[in-house]
């Protein structure tokens, strides 16, 4: 099973607003970014949809670490997500994004990190720029 490093991190621009989120995989020497947007999103939203087509992105079967600033998603991966499915996601926020979670990240073994962001954290601030670029993009093409 290949190692891959997902680094992943959201902005959204107002809290709902503009969001975006950037991606950095990573394979040995090998790296890939992406990135996305919405036009009406939170901050949490974009936190877990850059973990998501992160792991969309996959190819195969993978042991995925994915390192992320949002206590949020790195707490929901490993902590919450077991209780939430046994209330089928009852009072939860963003079920429809964490029901997504569930379905891309089935075929993987999953860890997830949390790393203090905006704390000089290459690939954390690489992901920032990605996800502020994409949630300025957006905002823009709303005008």
């Amino acid at each position: 099973m290949k190692k891959i490093t997902l680094f992943s991190d959201g902005s959204a621009l107002g809290n709902p607003g503009p969001g975006g989120y950037g991606v950095v995989l990573r394979f040995g020497d090998k790296e890939k970014e992406l990135s996305g947007s919405e036009a009406h999103t939170t901050n949490n939203r974009m936190e877990l949809l850059g973990a998501i087509e992160g792991l969309r992105a996959l190819k195969e079967p993978c042991e995925v670490e994915i390192i992320s600033d949002s206590s949020y998603v790195v707490k929901g991966i490993n902590e919450w997500l077991t209780g939430w499915i046994k209330k089928d996601f009852k009072k939860i926020k963003n079920p429809d994004l964490w029901v997504e979670y569930i379905k891309v990240s089935k075929n993987h073994k999953v860890n997830a990190i949390w790393v203090k962001g905006h704390d000089g954290h290459e690939e954390n601030e690489r992901c920032d720029k990605l996800a502020r670029g994409a949630a300025e993009k957006m905002k823009e093409s709303l005008k």
